[in-house]
């Protein structure tokens, strides 16, 4: 089964987000984590295959547990969601090791869908954010 973890403190937007998740792929798992210490636990118990990360988390910052994460867990794709669309932050995220870097607004969704569409399918990955060919 295809599992995603959302990682995010407004419960507002993980709510959200897993909604989306569920209208569109009735099958998918979505777990949900408000802090990066939650987070961590989760993948320890078991890695999904999909990571929406915010970057502000109670008691950690994102990049910092999307680094943790990716030292342990190469293979994770992880994907910076945030409201913070600033280059030092894409940088970070690319430093980091996240995969893509996507800014919250109005057209989220769409690449949200995109890719989760790519990551089930095990297609490519070259939807905007970070391109990995740039390092």
């Amino acid at each position: 089964m295809f599992t995603a973890l959302i990682v995010e403190d407004s419960l507002f937007f993980r709510r959200s987000l897993k909604e989306m998740l569920h209208s569109r792929y009735p099958a998918i798992k979505v777990k949900e984590a408000a802090s990066g210490a939650e987070a961590l636990r989760i993948v320890d118990s078991g890695v999904p295959d999909l990571i929406f990360m915010g970057i502000r988390l109670p008691g950690a910052n994102g990049l910092e547990i999307t680094k943790k994460i990716k030292q342990g867990h190469p293979r994770a794709t992880v994907i910076i969601v945030t409201s913070y669309d600033i280059a030092e932050y894409r940088d970070a995220a690319r430093l980091c090791g996240a995969d893509f870097f996507i800014p919250k607004s109005s057209s989220v969704w769409e690449e949200v869908t995109d890719l989760v569409e790519a990551v089930m399918s095990k297609a490519p990955l070259s939807i905007a954010g970070l391109d990995k060919e740039e390092e």
